[in-house]
């Protein structure tokens, strides 16, 4: 199986080890991600209120780059599925829209036409097209004791909703047992995270954050696995400071889904980008395999 991947700024900067584990687990699986030549930032989410047309149009521009053979493009970011998914709707759905984009392509020779490129995430290839019985029988390294929230965030299921359901998703609690891992039921999985919040409000930033990371110390989970750079930031790069404010003491790792697939598929925690995230996910994890080699002898 082959796609486009669009990588998206944040997979080559502070969620590089998102991207490290997206490969990493693409290539267990056979699934060839070439990757966009020469693809441009999606404007992330505050373009859109500055000027609608301008962010299309660049948001366009990466699924005319897709190879000409490929029909799938791969966005791990949930931020950049939504943006290349909504333009791409748009598109289909007002020719004048279609029309004034593709007017702004041509300046630079390109052309989309919509529907020409179906936009996936990472996390739907793994679960639909790779499939149950491929993933269980690629895991060398069942992940017995390990307790996982999953969190989905607000981007992957709103407003298009076909791909899971918007107010309780399950793909990923399903992926994640696939391989082995314990997961809790989390009811905050598809709350926001505040996104850029913290920029604008850090009090009701913070209690955004603190709600999730409240739920999951609830319901005694050994860490969070995220989809998105952005939720994955705030939660791990403020949590120190929510516990200031809050005089709270969470101290719960927040890694990637893929991440954690990619440990039970027996790949090395390096490869994975385990080390990168700020509340260290390694002595959690190494724990927990080593009581399952103690349980084992």
């Amino acid at each position: 199986m082959r796609y486009a991947y669009y990588p998206g700024c944040s997979l080559e900067c502070n969620a590089a080890a998102y991207d490290w584990s997206v490969r990493a687990v693409a290539e267990v699986f056979g699934l060839e991600l070439p990757e966009i030549d020469d693809w441009n930032c999606c404007g992330a989410t505050e373009y859109f209120s500055q000027d609608e047309l301008t962010a299309c149009a660049v948001i366009a521009r990466n699924l005319a780059l897709v190879d000409p053979q490929l029909d799938q493009v791969v966005a791990p970011c949930a931020a950049c599925y939504l943006n290349l998914k909504k333009v791409d709707r748009l598109m289909a759905e007002n020719p004048k829209m279609e029309e004034l984009i593709n007017q702004a392509l041509a300046a630079g020779g390109l052309h989309y036409r919509p529907g020409r490129v179906r936009v996936r995430h990472f996390l739907e290839v793994l679960h639909t097209d790779v499939g149950e019985q491929k993933i269980r029988e690629k895991v060398v390294r069942p992940l017995t004791g390990l307790r996982v929230a999953p969190y989905y965030g607000c981007q992957w299921v709103r407003p298009f909703k076909e791909v899971d359901n918007p107010e309780y998703p399950m793909k990923m609690d399903e992926l994640l047992s696939w391989v082995g891992a314990e997961v809790i039921d989390y009811p905050v999985k598809a709350h926001c995270c505040g996104g850029h919040m913290t920029q604008i409000s850090e009090p009701q930033a913070f209690e955004l954050i603190r709600r999730l990371l409240y739920s999951a110390e609830e319901y005694k989970a050994d860490l969070i696995a995220c989809m998105c750079p952005m939720c994955q930031l705030n939660l791990d790069a403020y949590q120190s400071r929510v516990n200031g404010y809050f005089n709270t003491n969470f101290k719960i790792p927040i890694v990637y889904f893929t991440q954690v697939v990619g440990l039970a598929l027996g790949l090395d925690m390096y490869r994975l980008g385990f080390g990168k995230e700020i509340v260290g996910a390694r002595p959690v994890l190494e724990a927990k395999l080593q009581a399952q080699v103690a349980a084992q002898t």
